[in-house]
């Protein structure tokens, strides 16, 4: 049978100890043992990539691209001239399905026909098939 006593009253009043080889832990480093650690690496960044919104892409009828194509047309006739414009279009999310619709503005450098898309000038190239509608700004 232990005679051992569960009120710690024959050490609780003894001096801390502290080693005569061992310098004392710095406070921050003591506190970063006790810090909570990622169990799961990259489980908050899928969480957040989930909760990121993204809208699904308007389609439209063939009216609307009657008229947007006409718009295209006149851009083109005016293409020496380098009109300032505004173009609304579609960008795809590359890791998620749907995408964000933004506004480009700029000066139009050329119509690439062949290529089937808007080239601004600073480089910016817009496919035909992503843009939504072009104004021309005065």
């Amino acid at each position: 049978m232990s005679t051992q006593k569960d009120d710690y009253s024959d050490i609780i009043h003894l001096p801390h100890h502290r080693s005569a080889r061992h310098a004392p832990m710095p406070i921050g480093d003591r506190a970063a043992q006790f810090a909570p650690f990622a169990a799961l690496k990259g489980y908050d960044e899928e969480i957040e990539e989930a909760a990121r919104f993204t809208e699904a892409r308007v389609l439209r009828d063939d009216a609307y691209a009657d008229e947007l194509d006409a718009a295209l047309r006149q851009l083109m006739a005016r293409e020496g001239e380098a009109p300032r414009m505004s173009v609304r279009c579609f960008e795809p999310d590359a890791r998620k399905e749907g995408g964000a619709y933004r506004i480009v503005s700029g000066r139009l450098r050329c119509v690439d026909a062949e290529g089937r898309r808007l080239i601004l000038q600073g480089g910016v190239c817009i496919p035909f098939a992503l843009i939504d509608s072009v104004e021309e700004e005065p």
